[in-house]
């Protein structure tokens, strides 16, 4: 079973980018379960239909112990599972508690051993990397991480910020960070740009999205790329990077 994690600043395409990813994968014919780490609970919309589904956090909150995997894992596009840890009513309680929380159900349940995914996806928030939130990279969970950036100033700032948190525990055996992924935003001289910061934070850009009206479309019909049009040329951007995921 590979494990990776996918961080970025919030509104970088984080999350539009790992359920690309997951629908690409699952074309190329592997078992994919991706795990929502963000209170927003939207990083699997996209797979099931524009909607949002019952976080872990909520159905634990609603059924105390008497939670099943059933109630938390359900089954997307070309049978991507999705999970969604979810997150406190705003102002209330702690985000990365809540994940915590979520990860330690999945665990207790045999999630990994009853789906059996040939890969795993962790989508977390990286505006900030404390708590929860780091839980994929120092705790096990993920064996590689990706950091979605463009060539904002924010978004790379939290690209940067991420990268010292990945490297906090290298020496550990924890997670190993394989590169920076662009998913562009026209940003002038942004290849430049995010070619630099991955020379500064001793990395690579490991992968190039263009921007292209095409995903904005299939997120307006609650799909992926690759759900709303499999042979564009989006949709083999996507692809490669699953190839490219799934050879490291």
């Amino acid at each position: 079973m590979k494990k990776i994690a996918i961080y970025g600043k919030g509104g970088i395409g984080k999350s539009t980018t790992t359920s690309n990813l997951s629908a690409a994968l699952s074309h190329l014919g592997y078992k994919v379960m991706q795990i929502g780490c963000d209170p927003k609970a939207d990083s699997t919309k996209n797979l099931v239909g524009g909607k949002f589904i019952p976080t872990v956090l909520d159905v634990m909150n609603k059924k105390g112990d008497d939670v099943d995997l059933e109630d938390i894992v359900f089954e997307g596009y070309n049978g991507v599972l999705c999970v969604e840890a979810g997150g406190p009513t705003p102002g209330v309680g702690c985000a990365g508690r809540g994940i915590i929380a979520a990860f330690e159900k999945l665990e207790e349940l045999d999630a990994f051993k009853k789906y059996n995914p040939d890969i795993v996806i962790y989508d977390v928030l990286g505006d900030v990397v404390c708590g929860g939130f780091s839980m994929p990279i120092r705790n096990g969970y993920a064996q590689d991480v990706y950091i979605v950036t463009s060539g904002e100033m924010m978004s790379m700032y939290a690209a940067s910020n991420i990268s010292t948190a990945v490297n906090q525990f290298k020496n550990r055996g924890y997670a190993n960070l394989k590169g920076l992924i662009l998913n562009a935003k026209n940003v002038e001289d942004e290849k430049e740009l995010v070619s630099k910061l991955a020379n500064e934070i001793d990395s690579q850009v490991y992968h190039y999205i263009p921007r292209d009206k095409v995903v904005q479309i299939s997120e307006n019909n609650g799909k992926t790329v690759i759900q709303e049009n499999n042979t564009c040329h989006m949709a083999n951007i996507y692809i490669d990077l699953a190839k490219k995921i799934i050879n490291e």
